[in-house]
């Protein structure tokens, strides 16, 4: 009885409308005779849709230049308030996750404006010192700046993950091994870390399937650099273009769920190295 609140905005707002949606994909609208029946045809057609696969490409690299970055990050402050090195501990702790609570839309458009080759004031500073600016929305540069945004929102995220496993080892062990001469350094690694192999573990599923839907960021993005950003860039921003622009609403119902097939293959190959390594 308890649980039925939750089974039932469960049911209604998850596992409907993706059984919903999963019916749909197994159909095509044409101009005469409306849906049509065309079973697994739109899923082979996303398997060899190199827009779709440009942008799972695109995704990854992404994710294997944002992700570990911002989660050395996260581990680094998490260890730093732990230890007490810095002052004000409870200022800090929220000044870093206070990025987190901005809006992902207002955090993009605030970068957008930091980026501006126009009047930013990245581009204002190289003007007055001489220098050009490098442009953050160019085609080489575009992706890093992506990165940049999605580090600012979702490091204190993690960093808030990180310090709250932290505060649940017991100390009798730091104590315990700093009578043996462990210094903090030591005990970082020697027993922090290891600690929180669990923690990080759950961070890197949220941040693979965090970079996997990105959206937000280029979506807002493109309207600076329309150029750069085409209706394809990511696979979450093709499988609404297709939607909502291009009105093939079963097309796109059969991409979200190649995404997340690739979601749950990534996630899986992960958690089966993670627990593989960790019976050695």
């Amino acid at each position: 009885m308890f649980v039925a609140p939750f089974m039932i905005v469960f049911v209604a707002m998850f596992l409907v409308p993706l059984l919903y949606a999963a019916y749909f994909s197994l159909f095509r609208e044409q101009l005469v005779g409306g849906n049509v029946f065309v079973g697994l045809e739109n899923y082979s057609r996303a398997f060899g849709d190199d827009q779709l696969w440009t942008g799972i490409g695109r995704v990854c690299l992404f994710f294997l230049i944002q992700v570990p970055i911002m989660l050395v990050a996260a581990l680094a402050f998490a260890l730093a308030l732990d230890t007490g090195l810095t002052r004000l501990k409870r200022t800090t702790r929220l000044g870093i996750f206070v990025p987190y609570a901005v809006p992902g839309v207002i955090a993009t458009l605030m970068w957008g404006f930091l980026y501006g080759p126009d009047f930013g004031p990245f581009a204002q500073l190289a003007d007055k010192i001489g220098l050009s600016a490098p442009d953050f929305l160019s085609q080489h540069l575009m992706l890093g700046s992506l990165a940049n945004i999605v580090f600012w929102e979702f490091t204190g995220y993690n960093m808030v993950i990180l310090y709250a496993a932290l505060r649940s080892v017991p100390t009798e062990i730091y104590e315990a091994a700093a009578v043996d001469g462990a210094g903090q350094w030591r005990i970082a690694w020697s027993i922090k870390i290891p600690a929180l192999r669990g923690a990080l573990a759950v961070c890197m599923i949220f941040s693979i399937i965090g970079s996997f839907q990105l959206f937000n960021e280029p979506q807002l993005m493109k309207s600076l650099a329309p150029t750069v950003i085409d209706d394809a860039y990511t696979p979450n921003l093709y499988a609404y273009n297709l939607a909502f622009v291009g009105q093939e609403y079963n097309y796109a119902a059969a991409v979200s769920f190649v995404l997340g097939l690739v979601i749950l293959a990534g996630s899986y190959a992960f958690m089966f190295a993670t627990n593989r390594r960790s019976r050695r």
